[in-house]
């Protein structure tokens, strides 16, 4: 992600502070530059135009700022925040409190989707256009299914708590579990429907979609049965990036999209850290200087998986020695990164 500094003091900002730690100014993201302003009196004017804070700043955290004209539908939300069609009641406490952290992973998202360039169109815009369902199966007992359906993402909160989350990541035999994890494969799916499989993206994406992936027409709930008795095949790790991708061509898609946003995500932080791997200081052997790109956007797959591998080495070094497992426990081969190849294609050209 991108760093963020402080216009007053040139201090570092962190993504989900609305003061500054250095010099105590009032602060909020402005979506549109992707950076942070000051504030005064709760707004600033930014080309003309007057934007104030979300009004979920204080039940929610938020500190991004909203155009002071905004649509009506909104209801005075940010982007990230207008996307949430659902949430725990008022007066339900446990669950609002697991509310917070979570609309931080969903503001993470929607900054980089709006980085990349995809389309957001928010449900209220439109009938299947993009909501979250954010609800809580710990303090209502309800079954909550994290999943996608037209256009709808639903997220269980009780996986904001870690003793749970991790319990269930071990159970499952997973190597990365998290929230933000979530949200990015769920998104991977709205995706490949609005892109790939529907309106001029089928003509152009469907079948080489299928070629990779496989064809989506395949039963899921088949394919789910199956998966969850006999689990992925012995080979799993030539041709997919988890076992969880061995399941339906629908998960390998979006397991694929929830990976090409970890990659880019994590090495575009180290760039805005000035990190570059020296292959003069390193004592193993290493290619070249490793110098990540400010965007790869008109670059191939390949460029941006070579620099990953050699970050990605340092990242996990990095993790290990504090006594943690790798940051990114992942193989990426031949098959794999074609696949990855497909969703940079994808999102690249779809870019607005």
């Amino acid at each position: 992600m991108r760093a963020f500094a402080c216009p007053v003091c040139q201090n570092f900002a962190s993504f989900e502070r609305d003061r500054c730690g250095s010099c105590g100014a009032a602060l909020g993201l402005h979506l549109p530059s992707w950076s942070m302003v000051a504030l005064q009196d709760g707004g600033t004017t930014i080309d003309g135009e007057a934007w104030v804070r979300c009004t979920q700043s204080d039940p929610l955290g938020c500190n991004w700022l909203v155009p002071e004209s905004q649509d009506p539908a909104a209801r005075g939300r940010c982007l990230a925040d207008s996307l949430i069609r659902r949430e725990p009641d008022p007066d339900d406490t446990i669950a609002r409190e697991k509310l917070a952290p979570t609309a931080v992973a969903l503001r993470r998202l929607v900054y980089q989707l709006d980085w990349l360039g995809l389309p957001i169109d928010p449900y209220w815009r439109r009938d299947g256009g993009l909501a979250f369902d954010l609800l809580s199966s710990y303090s209502t007992g309800e079954r909550i299914t994290i999943g996608h359906a037209d256009g709808v993402i639903t997220i269980d909160l009780v996986e904001s708590l870690d003793a749970y989350r991790e319990t269930l990541r071990v159970r499952l035999g997973e190597p990365y579990r998290t929230m933000l994890g979530h949200f990015r494969h769920e998104a991977g799916h709205y995706y490949q429907n609005i892109l790939v499989e529907t309106g001029a993206g089928a003509q152009r994406y469907l079948a080489r979609c299928r070629d990779l992936f496989g064809d989506e027409r395949a039963s899921y709930a088949d394919a789910l049965a199956r998966h969850y008795e006999f689990g992925a095949p012995p080979d799993w790790q030539e041709s997919f990036i988890s076992e969880y991708a061995t399941m339906h061509p629908w998960e390998d898609f979006a397991e694929c999209f929830a990976h090409y946003l970890h990659i880019t995500d994590t090495i575009d932080t180290a760039r805005e850290a000035g990190m570059v791997l020296h292959v003069d200081r390193v004592r193993f052997t290493g290619p070249r200087d490793i110098v990540p790109l400010e965007s790869y956007a008109d670059v191939p797959i390949d460029r941006l998986l070579f620099d990953w591998k050699w970050m990605s080495l340092f990242f996990n070094r990095v993790n290990t020695a504090m006594g943690k497992n790798p940051l990114y426990p992942f193989e990426i081969g031949k098959p794999v990164a074609d696949k990855l190849g497909f969703v940079h294609q994808v999102v690249r050209e779809s870019a607005a």
